[in-house]
């Protein structure tokens, strides 16, 4: 432009014309700045901006060194902004940061204004994911999902974190009470919300009376996605009961992503623990050990008490992962270890070590997400 035969080369003052809301002239300040020297210090305030002018202009060494600095600054207050930029500019390996990162912490560390700044496209990609960190059971998820879209109905709430699930509950209450007998999903107001909702994993939420009767209370989920739910868990039941339906025996890597229960626990500090996560689980009482850095499941058959039925069958098929995480306090993982996808077959009051932890690699709080698959997949259509 400067020393070709373009009008330009004679101008002592040249406009140029910005057409991308991002770019300011501080930052195109940097960018211009960058031609002259190797070294440009980038805030993580201003990377966005940055990023922006150094596409316009195609320096792919600055774009590069701006897609590292977001990697590394992802946290609960940038980590929306440079989701969007990274997908308005191409930078997919900081999409994929920002979506690990909101993986892990949207249940373990929940914030008001994370969700309020979480749209449609974004948490539908989280909700259908087998790697969400889920906190406690499925019925958390719909929960979080109850908070979220009541935010996006709401966006002025402003208030304690603690008090926001009372207040998404009257919301709907008032709807009840005005008279709306449509599920909140068929109206045009919930419709927005429909892709989010069908990636709840239904089966894990009507497999506990309480959860049942809270889907029912909300009116949110349509009856016929329920009804088939239903159905379905109970022929489930009936194949466990009635055709020696022990469990999956074959790795069937898409049917476990798609369709494995997912739960957590949040270990406070190092201790003994034990735990059970509820729910109705087709006779199939595993019990959690945490003790002396070892992690064990327990097939759990007469050695104790259970409150619903317990399987006397000799052996029970199980299909499994279990991640350990714990993290920063910007949400940045710490440390982390998985078992990968596994199969395993116990006995009645057979006990397995799942995992032997390194006590130099541990830190508190310790966050345990499993999933499982207790059922063989169906083959009837």
């Amino acid at each position: 432009m400067f020393s070709g035969s373009w009008k330009e080369s004679n101008m002592m003052v040249i406009e140029l014309k910005i057409p991308d809301q991002n770019i300011d002239t501080e930052a195109l300040q940097v960018v211009f700045g960058s031609l002259y020297r190797d070294d440009v210090l980038i805030k993580p305030s201003r990377v966005v901006s940055i990023l922006a002018a150094a596409c316009m202009l195609q320096l792919d060494g600055l774009i590069q060194q701006c897609g590292e600095t977001m990697k590394e600054n992802v946290s609960v207050k940038t980590v929306c902004g440079y989701y969007a930029a990274a997908s308005i500019y191409g930078l997919d390996s900081v999409m994929k940061k920002c979506l690990e990162w909101l993986l892990n912490n949207l249940m373990t560390h929940q914030n008001v204004e994370l969700m309020k700044e979480l749209g449609v496209e974004v948490i539908e990609q989280l909700i259908q994911s087998s790697d969400l960190f889920v906190m406690q059971v499925e019925m958390d998820v719909y929960t979080a999902l109850k908070k979220w879209m009541f935010l996006q109905l709401v966006p002025s709430w402003d208030g304690p974190i603690k008090q926001l699930l009372v207040d998404a509950d009257t919301w709907l209450c008032k709807r009840r009470k005005l008279g709306e007998e449509e599920p909140f999903l068929c109206t045009e107001q919930g419709t927005t919300f429909t892709p989010v909702f069908r990636h709840i994993r239904l089966q894990y939420i009507i497999n506990d009376l309480a959860s049942a009767r809270i889907l029912e209370r909300d009116n949110i989920i349509p009856p016929d996605w329920l009804s088939r739910i239903y159905k379905q868990q109970w022929f489930a039941m009936l194949r466990t009961e009635h055709d020696n339906d022990n469990g999956p025996q074959e790795a069937n890597k898409e049917e476990f992503e798609q369709n494995s229960m997912r739960c957590g626990r949040k270990l406070t500090k190092d201790g003994d623990y034990c735990w059970r996560w509820t729910g109705f689980n087709y006779g199939f009482d595993l019990l959690v050990t945490y003790t002396n850095r070892f992690i064990v499941f327990k097939r759990n058959t007469l050695s104790q008490p259970c409150g619903g039925a317990v399987s006397l069958q000799p052996r029970r098929h199980l299909a499994f992962r279990l991640r350990l995480a714990s993290f920063d306090s910007s949400g940045k993982l710490i440390c982390s270890r998985s078992t990968g996808y596994q199969l395993l077959t116990l006995e009645k009051d057979q006990e397995y070590v799942v995992m032997n932890l390194d006590s130099r690699l541990l830190s508190f709080p310790l966050y345990v997400c499993c999933n499982f698959l207790y059922t063989s997949p169906s083959s009837e259509h």
